[in-house]
C-alpha cells in the first residue's frame, strides 16, 4: 500500500475511536462500574471466582468488603501453579504469556499474566488511543508517512512448562498487529535482540536509512541510543537526519530530568512530547493534550481502579475508594482489578489527581520508592522537581540519580546523600546542594519542617558519580535497556551503599 493512502486511511480509523473515548470522559463512574461487573461476571467459574462469590457481588461496596487488597507476594502461587500448566484459577481463557519483571535490583522476579484479552483490550488498544490522542490534537500530523523509532526490552522470549515469559515489550512485539509491524522500525529480529550494547548498534544501522518520525520508549534509554545516532553520524541534531521527526512518545520515568537534554537534540518549538503510563500489568494512563504534564486515565481498557490516601497506606485501617471518590491534590497509592486476572491488586505506584472532570494524574513515584526516615515524606514528584530548578538555575545536566536517607548516629542529626552523575557538572557542587536543599524545602512543608534550624536533618550531602557509573552498575545486574531503571529515592541505604562502592574503585 503506498505511504500517503496508508497514512490516510491510519488517521481517519484512529480518529473514529475518539467518540468512544468521549464515552468514558461524560460517564466515568458508569464506565468504571461496568467494567467491574463485567470481570466480576466473566472471572465467576475460577477458582478466585468461587472463592469470594463474584457471581453474587452486584456492585463496588460488596466488591470491597469480600475481596482483599493483594500484593505480588500475596498471588504468586496461583501464578507459578498458571506457569506450570492449571488455569481458571484467577481469570477464565488460558494464560501463556506472563511477562518478567523485577524491581532494579532485586533478583527475585515478578511473572505478571498477560491474557489474550490484557493484549488486546488494553495493551494494543492503548496505543491505537495513543495515536487517536496524538492525531486529534494535531491534525495536519505526517505520522504514517514514516516509520516509529521503537526501543523496547533487549530480551528474548522463554518458554517454561508451555507458557512463555520475557520483558512485556518483547511478548508485545511477538503479537504484533501487521499495521504496527509496518509502521515501525528497528525490525523484530533486532527489536529482540538480547545484548544490549550489540542491539544498540543495529537499531542505529536500521534507523539512520530510515524516515523517522516519531520515536518511542524510556527516557533514559532512549537518551543513550540518540546519542549514539548523532556520535556515528557527525550531525548537530536529530532533524539532520530524519527532517520529518515530530513526536517522542515517552514513559517508564520521569521526563523531567531529561528535558533540557532532549531540546539540544531536538532543536525545534513545534516538536511534540507525548507521556504514556504503562507497566506490566496493564496501560493506565495517556497524555491527552499538547504541551501537557497531565494523563488522561483511560478507563475502559478492562481495569477497575481503586486509591488508597498514602496518609493511611500500610495502616491497620486505610481507606480504598473508587475513582468517583478521589479528591484532586490527594497522593494516592493505585489498586486495580484488571482482565489480565489481577485481582484487587497493588501495582506499587502512587498517583496525584490533577482534575476529576476529566480524571487526568500525574505519577508521583512509588509506594516503596521515596525518603520517610524522619517524617519528611519526599517523594519522587519533589525530587524530580527540585532537580529541574536546580539544573535551570546553575546550567547542569543530569544524567541519573539516587537518594537515601543517612540515618542518626552517635547524636549526630540525620541527613539525606545523594549521588548524582551530570552530564554536566554545575561549577560549585555546594552550590548546587544548597539550591537543591531551598528547592526541596520550598515543596515540601515536611521537609522543611526538618530541616528547620537542622532540628532533624542537616544539608543534604551530594556526591558526584564518576562517568558511567549507574550505567555499568546496571550492566553488573544484566538490567541494561528495555524497563530497567535506577531508583530514584530509597528509605534505606541498600542501592546507595552499592553505588558508593563502585563509584570508589
Amino acid at each position: 500500500m503506498p505511504i500517503p493512502l496508508f497514512n490516510s486511511i491510519a488517521s481517519w480509523l484512529l480518529k473514529k475511536r475518539y467518540h468512544q473515548i468521549e464515552l468514558f470522559l461524560k460517564y466515568p463512574a458508569d464506565v468504571q462500574n461496568e467494567v467491574l461487573l463485567q470481570l466480576l461476571s466473566y472471572a465467576n467459574e475460577t477458582v478466585l471466582g468461587k472463592q469470594y462469590g463474584y457471581d453474587s457481588i452486584t456492585n463496588y461496596e460488596e466488591f470491597a468488603a469480600r475481596v482483599p487488597i493483594v500484593s505480588y507476594e500475596e498471588m504468586a502461587t496461583l501464578i507459578e501453579r498458571t506457569r506450570k500448566g492449571e488455569q481458571n484459577l484467577f481469570w477464565p481463557t488460558h494464560i501463556k504469556w506472563f511477562a518478567k519483571s523485577s524491581g532494579t535490583t532485586n533478583a527475585k522476579s515478578k511473572f505478571i499474566p498477560v491474557s489474550s484479552e490484557a493484549l488486546e483490550d488494553c495493551h494494543y488498544k492503548s496505543g491505537k488511543d495513543l495515536l487517536c490522542l496524538y492525531l486529534n490534537n494535531n491534525e495536519n500530523s505526517q505520522l504514517f508517512t514514516g516509520k516509529s523509532l521503537r526501543l523496547g526490552g533487549s530480551k528474548e522470549l522463554y518458554e517454561d512448562n508451555g507458557s512463555f515469559f520475557g520483558d512485556l515489550s518483547a511478548i508485545l512485539i511477538d503479537n504484533m498487529p501487521l499495521w504496527a509491524e509496518y509502521s515501525s522500525t528497528p525490525s523484530n529480529k533486532v527489536s529482540l535482540m538480547s545484548e544490549w550494547e550489540t542491539k544498540l548498534e543495529a537499531i542505529i544501522e536500521e534507523s539512520i536509512k530510515e524516515n523517522v518520525t516519531s520515536l518511542a520508549g524510556v527516557p533514559s534509554w532512549m537518551l543513550v541510543l540518540l546519542n549514539n545516532v548523532i556520535e556515528k553520524t557527525g550531525k548537530n541534531h536529530l532533524f539532520e537526519i530524519w527532517e520529518n521527526l515530530e513526536v517522542y512518545f515517552h514513559g517508564g520515568v520521569s521526563f523531567a530530568p531529561y528535558r533540557e537534554q532532549y531540546k539540544k537534540l531536538l532543536p525545534r518549538k513545534k516538536f511534540n512530547y507525548y507521556e504514556t503510563y504503562n507497566a506490566s500489568e496493564g496501560f493506565f494512563g495517556i497524555q491527552d493534550r499538547n504541551n501537557s504534564e497531565d494523563l488522561l486515565l483511560m478507563l475502559d481498557y478492562g481495569i477497575f481502579y481503586e486509591f488508597i490516601a498514602m496518609d493511611s497506606y500500610g495502616a491497620a485501617i486505610q481507606k480504598t475508594v473508587p475513582i468517583w471518590e478521589v479528591e484532586v491534590g490527594v497522593n494516592y497509592a493505585i489498586i486495580i482489578t484488571t482482565n489480565g486476572g489481577l485481582w484487587r491488586y497493588k501495582i506499587g505506584d502512587t498517583v496525584r489527581f490533577t482534575s476529576t472532570n476529566p480524571y487526568r494524574i500525574r505519577i508521583t513515584g512509588r509506594t516503596k520508592h521515596h525518603i520517610n526516615a524522619f517524617g519528611e515524606e519526599l517523594i519522587i514528584e519533589n525530587a524530580e522537581e527540585a532537580l529541574k530548578q536546580v539544573c535551570t538555575k546553575t546550567g547542569a545536566e543530569i544524567k541519573d540519580y539516587t537518594a537515601a536517607p543517612i540515618f542518626m548516629k552517635d547524636n549526630e542529626k540525620g541527613s539525606h546523600e545523594w549521588i548524582i552523575e551530570f552530564r554536566k557538572q554545575p561549577k560549585d557542587i555546594n552550590y548546587f546542594t544548597e539550591f537543591l536543599d531551598n528547592a526541596l524545602k520550598s515543596l515540601n512543608s515536611d521537609y522543611e519542617a526538618k530541616r528547620y534550624n537542622n532540628t532533624t536533618l542537616k544539608m543534604p550531602e551530594v556526591h558526584v558519580a564518576r562517568e558511567n557509573l549507574f550505567y555499568d552498575w546496571l550492566k553488573s545486574k544484566n538490567k541494561l535497556g528495555g524497563q530497567h531503571k535506577i531508583p530514584r529515592l530509597s528509605n534505606d541505604r541498600g542501592y546507595v551503599e552499592e553505588l558508593l562502592d563502585i563509584n570508589k574503585k
